[in-house]
């Protein structure tokens, strides 16, 4: 640990950038813009089932989109790149506070899954992976931090200006401090991670070319479940936690204050997350890191008292924690920094497109009368699955290995 601090004392400034752009796409994160899911449903006349299906179509498209440019973080400037990716975020956050047509709200969604929860996480964490080898884990793990700390200050923050103002003006407010974030970027030295650009902007065949390559190489197959599995189960447990809270007859309260034990966690093994990468690999730690969110599943279908749900949401913590650190770590190692943009463009297609499967599927099995239990055994099975096959990358060399 002391290791770390001296590290981040020397790198302040290069790691803070990260950490501000993962603590900014919490505007386009699902658990702030659930914030506005009854408000929106009620203003344009919708039930709440469909607002989730308009969602899940917007966040699949979003994704898409990603595959067009995610790979500008290899050849352009980086605060060019970041600078078009805050303005476009604010635009949408500000045209779904004055959206009164449903069209705009679509269009605004597309927006902010795109920019906020797409493009902003992609930028830091390729361009610190690229940067940074030795303390590659370090580095991104303190950049993870921001989602930790976004997960605990804004959704308070905002949900308080909407029962004081309105979701209208939370939005507009929250298009304009991002905005305002524009001035402090103009004055950030951002030279050193342009060094690591590539001369060219690659052609939309050779594009194609490159993702048809990495789909078909036995990597992706290894690689890609796992961060598919994460983010399918985390979200979907969490779009529907007070539904599960409700028919399990738990305190929602209580429960309230049990998921800050997850935001918590998850802020602490972000840092360990980093160390241990460090210190063991992140194709070591790719092997294991699913079983303390299956164990948590487990808790959260067999034990009837809450508990069970901490049991579930601090066992989410230490996953996703480390998460961050250990699949983008992991893409470096397997794949090189060459292009790493457009590789990491392609595996958060697969994982935004599974953010909005989760809540899909799983609603789906709550709308056709399956149990909590049956569910989350069912998600369970699934991660122990991906688990045994992510066992499959000891066969696998990295880069370092190779040289």
């Amino acid at each position: 640990m002391r290791d770390f601090i001296i590290f981040i004392k020397q790198n302040f400034r290069k790691l803070s950038f990260g950490w501000t752009l993962t603590f900014l796409s919490s505007f386009g994160q699902t658990y702030l813009i659930s914030l506005y899911v009854t408000e929106i449903s009620s203003e344009f006349a919708i039930t709440e089932g469909t607002f989730g299906a308009i969602y899940a179509i917007c966040t699949v498209l979003a994704s898409f989109i990603m595959l067009t440019v995610g790979h500008t973080v290899d050849h352009i400037s980086i605060k060019k790149v970041t600078a078009f990716t805050i303005i476009c975020l604010a635009f949408s956050s500000i045209l779904m506070g004055i959206s009164y047509h449903l069209a705009l709200v679509f269009i605004s969604l597309v927006g902010l899954r795109l920019t906020g929860q797409g493009m902003l996480s992609h930028i830091s964490m390729t361009i610190l992976s690229k940067f940074y080898d030795k303390n590659r884990g370090k580095a991104l793990s303190f950049s993870t931090l921001g989602f930790s700390s976004g997960e605990i200050v804004l959704p308070l923050l905002l949900a308080f200006f909407i029962a004081w103002f309105d979701w209208r003006w939370t939005l507009i407010g929250s298009g304009i401090l991002l905005l305002l974030y524009l001035i402090r970027l103009y004055f950030t030295d951002l030279d050193h991670f342009n060094k690591q650009l590539n001369v060219g902007r690659p052609s939309s065949l050779s594009l194609v070319k490159d993702f048809g390559s990495i789909i078909n190489d036995k990597r992706f197959l290894i690689l890609m479940p796992t961060s598919f599995a994460i983010s399918f189960t985390a979200t979907a447990v969490i779009f529907y936690q007070y539904v599960f809270v409700a028919q399990k007859g738990w305190s929602p309260q209580l429960y309230a204050a049990f998921f800050t034990g997850y935001a918590i966690t998850r802020l602490i093994f972000s840092l360990a997350g980093g160390l241990w990468v460090d210190k063991f690999t992140a194709k070591k730690m790719f092997r294991f890191y699913l079983i303390p969110i299956s164990i948590g599943l487990l808790a959260f279908a067999l034990i009837d008292s809450i508990f069970g749900a901490l049991t579930f949401l601090l066992m989410m913590g230490i996953t996703v924690g480390m998460a961050g650190t250990i699949k983008s770590s992991i893409l470096a190692e397997v794949y090189g920094i060459e292009k790493l943009g457009a590789i990491r463009s392609l595996f958060t297609m697969f994982m935004v497109v599974s953010t909005a499967l989760g809540p899909l599927i799983v609603g789906w099995m709550i709308d056709g009368g399956l149990s909590i239990e049956t569910i989350m055994l069912s998600l369970f099975v699934f991660l122990v699955l991906c688990a045994l096959n992510a066992q499959r990358i000891k066969g696998i060399q990295t880069i370092s290995e190779v040289k």
